[in-house]
């Protein structure tokens, strides 16, 4: 699919060292998450960088010409404590190093235009291309551009060891069906915490929600509009008092679970009715706190054994996490089909002796 990306482009004017970094949009969580990505990849920390006079970081042009910082920008300058400048506004050639940045990045690095599978792919590829870019020459210089860099990051500042956090933070409310919105996007959260005021971290790949310092939810970005991205683990505690809309309920719609979970479902409500379905969303709460995989293999499990019960399922999975053999007590699961073994006596052995029959 063909997709319009944009560029952080950061220029060392001293040794022409470059870096780029694509992102899906130009936001603030991606002008700080190319800083960080930047002095990453230099290893140290520019003594002052030269911006234009972006939104992103400039919230007002004074009339004596002072700029008023964001506060996202603050924070990162802040914790990185370099000296920030700006060119004139509309004078481009003010910034004339990292404009031919701009320009020779895109003849050389994005034509024939390039094909990569993901962000991180196409960040990998640039991210090499500024690499071999330092061992080139540029301009008259006899040296090259990783030469002249060393002396560059000898004047630099070692990168804080506390690393920073690229991220543009909101302070939002959780609606009346447990979602928070942020840039026209709805992301859901548990439904215990409706109407709770909430700290929205948006990442580039990721959006983070917190209620009281405490993470309650956890997303992938996404960048279209007007989309609900739902965990349908959110929900299952709501529609636990409520069975019958399991198969109706929106959130759960298009969740991908392993095939072991619908045959459980068909066994539970099989044999124990409506029973059955609360008993089986108890068994998809469970992911709740135990990773996915480990409840699939303890849903195999049970399938297998012929336990087919919540209690069953949740004994196995925290025997998989302990490392230990689940020891199933029956009498706890009088749904389930007993089993008289008889006690085996030495004469049983006798079918055993050729010429001998019982």
């Amino acid at each position: 699919v063909r997709q319009k990306i944009h560029f952080f482009c950061m220029d060392l004017p001293h040794s022409d060292a470059p870096f780029v970094k694509a992102y899906p949009a130009e936001t603030t969580e991606a002008f700080l998450d190319g800083h960080v990505s930047a002095f990453d990849f230099f290893g140290k920390v520019p003594l002052s960088i030269l911006y234009d006079n972006t939104t992103l970081a400039v919230a007002k042009i004074c009339g004596d010409g002072r700029r008023e910082r964001t506060r996202a920008f603050t924070e990162l300058q802040s914790h990185y404590l370099f000296v920030d400048r700006f060119g004139r506004p509309g004078k481009g050639n003010d910034k004339g190093k990292v404009e031919g940045l701009v320009k020779y990045a895109r003849s050389n690095f994005m034509t024939p235009i390039p094909h990569a599978a993901s962000f991180d792919d196409l960040n990998a590829m640039l991210a090499e291309r500024c690499r071999r870019r330092q061992g080139e020459r540029a301009g008259r210089h006899d040296e090259t551009i990783g030469e002249r860099l060393v002396a560059d990051l000898a004047a630099f500042k070692p990168v804080p060891a506390t690393p920073f956090e690229p991220c543009e933070k909101r302070i939002a409310r959780v609606s009346s069906t447990s979602l928070v919105r942020y840039r026209c996007n709805d992301y859901s959260v548990p439904t215990t915490y409706g109407f709770r005021d909430v700290l929205v971290k948006a990442f580039v790949d990721e959006v983070v929600i917190l209620c009281g310092g405490e993470e309650i939810a956890r997303h992938r970005r996404d960048y279209r509009t007007g989309t609900f991205v739902f965990d349908p683990l959110h929900y299952l505690a709501l529609i636990e008092t409520k069975p019958n809309a399991l198969d109706q309920a929106a959130p759960l719609q298009g969740w991908d679970l392993p095939e072991g979970f619908q045959h459980l479902r068909h066994l539970l409500e099989a044999r124990m009715g409506n029973r059955g379905k609360r008993e089986f969303i108890q068994v998809l709460r469970l992911m709740e706190t135990i990773p996915m995989p480990i409840v699939t293999d303890a849903v195999t499990e049970a399938i297998r054994l012929g336990a087919i019960g919540f209690d069953a399922i949740k004994l196995i999975a925290l025997a998989r996490i302990e490392h230990r053999p689940a020891r199933l007590d029956l009498a706890a699961y009088p749904h389930l089909p007993k089993m008289d073994v008889r006690t085996t006596a030495a004469a049983d052995y006798a079918v055993l002796i050729p010429g001998r029959a019982v």
